[in-house]
């Protein structure tokens, strides 16, 4: 394809994933747009899609997708990939949230980091990641597919920025220091009661500080490396679990707490 043809095919995705969420209805797959699409095309129609209906909207954090082996060999993939959180996306513990935000939601338990200082350009090294992390909390990702019955392919969910939704942050944060080993952390998510998901530390490339140094090269790489402030969802420590409306959703963490997400009715 030509460059002027890319960049058409480019703006009709991203016009399409925009179209969807603004009507809260899901979309056909975008890949039919990009037969030939690849891992890049699909970010920079990520980023104009979030250019044309997100425009001034404060960047909060990243997020980090497709952590585990299992995943990624269903995707087809071998690499994570990434998505932006912005501050219109962000719950506190507990807080409502209103269903019309929505389309097709699930939750996954996370452990975010909030980081201290910038991360240096590449290469990003744990310790670099241990040295700028000011504190971590627990987390609920509800992740969210724009796509009709989440008929993803990579190349879709990247583009639809990760099949990010919202996400719900803890209020009782730890230092690194006084979590006994992030590795370790054990993970229970409920619904009223219900187990409906678990999983360890070890299920997000094997450490959560991994997956936070492979998103800390990603994005500098891209040009943004991570700054002082930002929140970073480090990729979910067991499967998806499909959120209804009016459930309550409460995830444990060994060592790190607990949060809950509230889905309106």
């Amino acid at each position: 394809m030509s460059r002027t043809a890319v960049g058409e095919a480019h703006e009709a995705a991203a016009q399409r994933l925009v179209e969807a969420a603004a009507t809260r209805t899901p979309c056909e797959p975008i890949r039919d747009l990009l037969p030939d699409g690849t891992i890049d095309d699909a970010y920079a129609v990520a980023q104009r899609s979030l250019e044309l209906s997100r425009a001034g909207v404060r960047r909060v954090g990243r997020k980090i997708g497709l952590t585990s082996a299992a995943v990624q060999q269903q995707m087809g993939v071998d690499t994570p990939d990434f998505g932006v959180l912005l501050a219109d996306m962000a719950f506190g513990d507990s807080e409502p949230i209103p269903s019309e935000r929505l389309l097709q939601p699930r939750v996954e338990a996370e452990v975010a980091f909030v980081l201290g200082t910038d991360l240096p350009d590449r290469p990003v090294v744990t310790t670099d990641v241990l040295r700028a992390t000011e504190f971590v909390v627990a987390a609920i990702e509800v992740v969210d597919s724009r796509i009709r019955d989440w008929d993803i392919s990579i190349v879709d969910t990247v583009a639809d920025n990760a099949s990010s939704g919202l996400f719900v942050i803890g209020g009782s944060p730890r230092r690194l220091t006084d979590v006994d080993d992030v590795r370790s952390i054990e993970m229970a998510l409920t619904c009223e009661g219900d187990v409906v998901s678990s999983g360890t530390g070890a299920a997000c490339l094997g450490h959560p500080v991994n997956a936070v140094v492979w998103l800390a090269n990603a994005v500098a790489e891209r040009g943004a490396p991570l700054q002082a402030g930002e929140v970073i969802l480090s990729g979910s420590l067991g499967p998806l679990a499909v959120a209804e409306p009016g459930r309550t959703y409460e995830a444990r963490f060994s060592g790190l707490g607990t949060v809950r997400a509230a889905f309106a009715d």
